[in-house]
């Protein structure tokens, strides 16, 4: 079934947010990269010296996806007339307010001083968290895409 009635596709082809969320995106990505490099080096003590630069890359992929999940919210409005958890992005809006709290989990830690290793392993659940969201959004728009290729074939 597809996600998208054709009033709704129009609708997301004609959304300011749609552009917003395909820049986010990839930005997102390469945060998640860095931020990804510089803890598993800081961990494995491989050039990254300085502990501040594993919280700096954390900081920055947060506020990040906090842009995205925002943003995504007037995306959902402007599309299925509901800010999140429409019916056809809910399992997408389940994962990245899972996701998004685990990261803002590392701040509370980190604001409790909590040691080194405990944010370091928060830090990479949180990449992890991402990675599973990412993935789920990919997997539906490859399921997306594969529906409409055979939606135009058989038309």
């Amino acid at each position: 079934m597809p996600r998208y009635t054709p009033e709704q596709l129009e609708k997301r082809n004609l959304s300011v947010w749609t552009k917003v969320q395909g820049i986010l995106a990839p930005i997102q990505f390469v945060a998640f990269i860095a931020g990804l490099a510089v803890t598993i080096l800081y961990k494995l003590d491989m050039g990254i010296d300085n502990f501040a630069w594993v919280t700096a890359f954390i900081i920055l992929k947060t506020v990040i996806f906090l842009l995205i999940f925002i943003t995504g919210a007037f995306f959902e409005k402007d599309v299925f007339d509901q800010y999140v958890f429409a019916p056809e992005f809910f399992w997408e809006d389940v994962g990245s307010t899972i996701a998004i709290v685990i990261h803002l989990g590392y701040f509370i830690l980190f604001y409790m001083g909590l040691d080194e290793n405990v944010l370091i392993w928060t830090a990479l659940l949180a990449y992890l968290s991402y990675l599973i969201n990412a993935a789920q959004f990919l997997f539906r728009l490859i399921i997306e895409k594969q529906h409409a290729r055979k939606t135009q074939t058989a038309n």
